[in-house]
């Protein structure tokens, strides 16, 4: 496993209100916003092949529970006069990514890639997407400032959405080993990556909390489950690899918050990347165990400065504690390849260090922190109570992303908040792909046959003439040999010739 790289993606839910009606519909606001972005490659997505039901544990469930949600939606959109595929309105992008309608909520997935820098940069090339989307939108409504949309978790009434995370791995990694070895990281790692948020939503109300570090601790309800609406798990067994279901699977994390620091989004990306990495290469011999990672997950949320000692079978932990045991496991491992991985340890470290000694010190990287300075210093500015409405109102507007109204742009800004982007890649990424892996290819094949593609996703391609191309990941391959391979695709004249094309790059390539 020594030379597999982990491709990963990221997934990003974005909260719509209309605000110029007191009510509205969101899935009429979503597929609206979507339709209103014109810049895509495509306009029809290939679901051929999905199916939500296969758990990665070795099975397939009769219900998922929420099919009765779905039952509801489709009752619903009956009376709307839309198609599934209207409301879907999925666009694939020219950068490789998809945008769509789930359901309430304009989602932005970004492309597929084995770089941290590279996917933060089509993550923030995301906002702006949906930013351009949101003026079009309002333009076609008659006025400005008539949307707002929000990059966060919750509706403070008891509804999430998510912020997913994908990271692709070999199958003939055991599904149970990757929860033994990940769950004690991902409930401690909420200290470092948690958004905050003002107030509590779970069912359990043991005690009052004015704020927690995390949006999603809440609605995290069992350890494992392969079900992403209800019954909310630490780790999500749905088997769908968009890949070769016989060489891969795909870790589909949906437990971590909606970041608005790009430091917390390369961190969640890299410090996950480098502990399954180590689990790749034989790592995690010696073992560490939670005996209620549910529970303390939402006890890591609600520590905050003060975190709790978590207990595990080997005795008591903070989560600090638990990811330095990581680190220092990382540490003994060969699994440093790259400045990447380099800077990312070396951050885990000094965020570790950090925190032990003042937490306020991580205030321009960390979005709980910064934002619980900012409702701080207003409600202390306003002599406002602790349970005053308006710290709630002020904890949503951190995450508006229009740049103009959102308080976190506003924060980094004026430099009180860290940024890793480039502006000039970020505008790279709005419009072109990634140059390794799928993205580039999937798109020069888009590119070269829009009258004869009908659908597309992530793995495969379908033709007006009912064939069907099926894209490996081209893990092999390097920026050139994709180069050469694009521009052969472009000088094609028929689809039928794109399997051979690529059979014959992937052998020349491997041999």
């Amino acid at each position: 496993m020594t030379d597999f790289s982990v491709v990963m993606g990221i997934e990003t839910e974005y909260g719509i209100v209309r605000n110029d009606l007191k009510e509205s519909d969101p899935v009429i606001e979503s597929m609206e916003l979507v339709r209103s972005y014109q810049s895509a490659d495509l306009t029809g997505w290939l679901y051929q092949g999905e199916d939500p039901s296969l758990d990665a544990r070795g099975f397939r469930v009769d219900n998922l529970a929420q099919d009765e949600e779905e039952k509801a939606f489709t009752r619903s959109d009956y009376k709307r006069f839309f198609s599934f595929h209207e409301m879907k309105s999925d666009r694939i992008l020219s950068n490789g990514g998809r945008f769509y309608n789930d359901h309430t909520h304009p989602e932005f997935s970004t492309p597929e890639s084995s770089s941290i820098m590279e996917l933060l940069h089509y993550d923030r090339a995301g906002l702006d997407i949906l930013r351009l989307a949101k003026k079009e939108r309002e333009r076609l409504l008659g006025g400005d400032g008539l949307l707002s949309l929000y990059r966060n978790n919750t509706d403070y009434h008891g509804h999430s959405y998510g912020c997913h995370e994908n990271y692709l791995l070999p199958r003939d990694i055991p599904f149970d080993r990757i929860v033994q070895v990940c769950v004690p990281f991902l409930v401690a790692r909420t200290i470092l990556l948690g958004a905050g948020k003002y107030g509590y939503e779970s069912s359990e109300k043991r005690g009052i909390v004015r704020y927690q570090a995390s949006q999603r601790a809440d609605f995290i309800e069992t350890l494992v489950s392969v079900d992403t609406m209800h019954g909310r798990p630490l780790v999500n067994s749905r088997d769908e690899p968009h890949a070769d279901r016989t060489l891969f699977r795909r870790l589909h994390l949906i437990l971590g918050d909606a970041n608005m620091s790009e430091w917390q989004t390369a961190m969640k990306l890299g410090m996950t990347r480098l502990v399954l990495r180590d689990l790749l290469l034989g790592g995690w011999k010696p073992k560490i165990s939670l005996e209620d990672p549910v529970g303390a997950i939402r006890m890591v949320s609600r520590g905050l400065r003060d975190q709790p000692l978590l207990r595990l079978e080997a005795g008591q932990w903070t989560a600090i504690d638990i990811l330095e045991y990581y680190a220092d496991s990382l540490e003994d491992m060969k699994v440093i390849r790259d400045p990447e991985d380099q800077w990312v340890l070396s951050e885990w470290r000094s965020s570790i260090e950090s925190f032990r000694s003042d937490p306020s010190r991580l205030s321009d990287r960390i979005d709980w922190i910064a934002k619980e300075n900012l409702l701080s210093r207003f409600r202390e500015e306003e002599d406002l109570s602790d349970d005053d409405p308006w710290l709630q109102s002020l904890d949503l507007e951190y995450h508006n992303i229009d740049p103009e109204q959102g308080l976190f742009f506003a924060l980094e800004e004026s430099g009180e908040i860290l940024r890793l982007s480039e502006e000039s890649s970020v505008r790279e990424a709005m419009t072109d792909p990634p140059h390794r892996g799928r993205p580039p290819v999937r798109h020069a094949i888009i590119r070269r046959f829009p009258d004869d593609v009908v659908e597309a996703g992530w793995e495969k391609i379908r033709f007006r003439s009912g064939e069907v191309v099926v894209l490996p990941l081209f893990q092999t391959f390097g920026e050139e040999e994709i180069s050469r391979l694009v521009g052969h695709i472009g000088r094609l004249s028929s689809p039928l010739e794109i399997p051979g094309v690529i059979r014959h790059y992937t052998e020349r390539t491997n041999s």
